[in-house]
């Protein structure tokens, strides 16, 4: 009706030659089997994607500042997120420019010019003539857009600005994530280098006591190079957990925009417990995710470019008017000088072309399966990393109980080996067995305890935002088939 209106107003009458014309299919967003609830948690429900809900700072529920600082930092400096974020401006620009096409193109022009003509040119006088030629004026071009190729592209360009606005979320989240997860990581190596630290002191105790007991003659040399092997063993994994920790930490600082070199996270030791996750969270969440709501609004912009690839079938109309003053001599802006022309009203439509207009649309229609079918991918491996993030919060849980149980019970053993060491009541070999299951047992704690903060940052990702945020409000779509 607006592009109706406007034509109206422009063109007095035009309007009636109007009708509001679309060659391009009716929209409807793929269809896809979603389940009632997730298998991993009861009573979530399935409902349409949303992604327009504030997502928050989600990582303050893990209430830790530094990370929370992190966070700030990757999304002032991050040259990912600017690269995403360059993209849609340049999406937005390109909707502009088809927009363009909606409204008639409007251009000025001026002249001036002195001219002599010949006295022998033909139809002449016998005398030459010599004048001044002055004119201005303007031009309007417009065309009809009878069968809707204009609207049509417009609404495509506008969608593909959605969906980049969309895939600049989905940089924004993916980068919030990787952070969370790099940091967790990092926190979990602190641990683990604190615990080979106080390994090592253990390890050069028994290592000192066993040499004591060799100049003795109480134990052998067998027992002095067991002692030796596990402290040389714990050693090298100091390096090698300090190794790791350096390329974790320049991966952080990658993320937030700064350089390795001169990027630094002082080493400290914290409880690795992750946020409870809501069990009784509806999937409204999972609307949230912003390469869903890209994906569908690409779908839709390939339907548009369908009835633009249908209306080169018809005839495109296009209107022209100009007008203006022109004059020899004089004043310029007045009555006697005025000029228009209203027209030519043209009118195109080829005949024949080979088959290239039908192959157009066979193109068009190919795109539209393409990412039609690229949706409902889409939206299949959201559900199983939801799926997966919520079975490995839950399997790591328990995972987390029972090692920690293993841990302990490996250290009572370490204790109990030592003091039996001491007493002459065992061989050197049990304290060493004993020693290096205690290390291992803690080492694979510390591992599940990192894992459970990976898994909860991977189910914010999976969710598309933060898991705490409340969902009550009712969803429309993504807002693609509404352009």
């Amino acid at each position: 009706m607006a592009r109706r209106l406007r034509a109206g107003v422009l063109f007095p009458g035009l309007a009636l030659l109007l009708p509001a014309c679309s060659m391009a299919p009716d929209y409807h967003p793929p269809q896809i089997a979603a389940p009632g609830q997730f298998k991993e948690v009861a009573g979530w429900s399935a409902a349409s994607p949303r992604d327009d809900e504030a997502r928050g700072a989600w990582w303050d529920a893990f209430g830790d500042p530094v990370l929370a600082d992190l966070e700030q930092r990757a999304a002032a400096a991050s040259p990912t997120l600017a690269a995403a974020l360059a993209r849609y401006d340049a999406a937005r620009a390109a909707a502009r420019m088809s927009e363009a096409d909606l409204y008639p193109e409007v251009g000025v022009n001026g002249s001036a010019a002195r001219e002599r003509r010949s006295k022998n040119r033909p139809l002449s006088t016998g005398s030459p003539a010599e004048y001044s030629d002055y004119v201005a004026g303007g031009s309007i071009d417009y065309e009809i857009d009878l069968w809707g190729r204009i609207r049509n592209q417009v609404k495509a360009e506008n969608a593909e600005a959605l969906a980049s606005k969309a895939d600049l979320a989905a940089a924004r989240l993916s980068l919030q994530a990787s952070v969370a997860d790099a940091y967790f990581r990092l926190r979990g190596l602190d641990a683990q280098a604190q615990l080979l630290s106080r390994s090592v002191d253990a390890f050069s105790r028994a290592y000192d006591l066993t040499g004591k007991r060799h100049r003795g003659g109480i134990s052998s040399g067998i027992d002095v190079n067991r002692a030796r092997t596990v402290l040389g063993n714990a050693r090298a994994q100091v390096s090698t957990v300090a190794n790791q920790r350096a390329a974790t930490e320049h991966e952080i600082a990658a993320l937030v925009g700064e350089l390795a070199s001169s990027f630094t996270l002082p080493a400290h030791v914290q409880p690795l417990e992750p946020p409870s996750p809501p069990m009784a969270t509806p999937s409204e969440l999972l609307q949230r995710r912003p390469d869903i709501a890209a994906a569908e609004r690409r779908v839709f912009a390939a339907n548009a470019r369908i009835g633009v690839a249908r209306a080169a079938f018809f005839p495109s109309l296009s209107l022209g008017a100009q007008g203006g003053w022109e004059t020899t001599g004089g004043s310029l802006l007045t009555t006697p000088n005025t000029f228009w022309s209203l027209g030519p009203l043209s009118s195109l439509l080829t005949i024949f072309d080979g088959g290239r207009r039908a192959a157009q649309v066979k193109i068009s229609r190919a795109d539209y399966e393409e990412v039609a079918a690229d949706y409902r991918g889409t939206v299949l491996t959201a559900f199983r990393q939801v799926e997966d993030s919520i079975a490995a919060i839950h399997h790591l849980s328990d995972a987390s109980v029972a090692q920690k149980e293993a841990a302990d019970a490996a250290h009572r053993t370490s204790e109990i080996a030592m003091s039996r060491y001491r007493d002459g009541a065992s061989d050197y070999l049990d304290v060493v067995t004993a020693q290096t299951d205690a290390l291992t047992a803690e080492r694979a704690y510390i591992s599940v305890q990192t894992q459970r903060m990976q898994a909860s940052v991977e189910l914010v990702r999976a969710m598309g935002g933060g898991v705490d945020v409340a969902v009550a409000s009712a969803g429309t779509g993504t807002g693609a088939g509404a352009q």
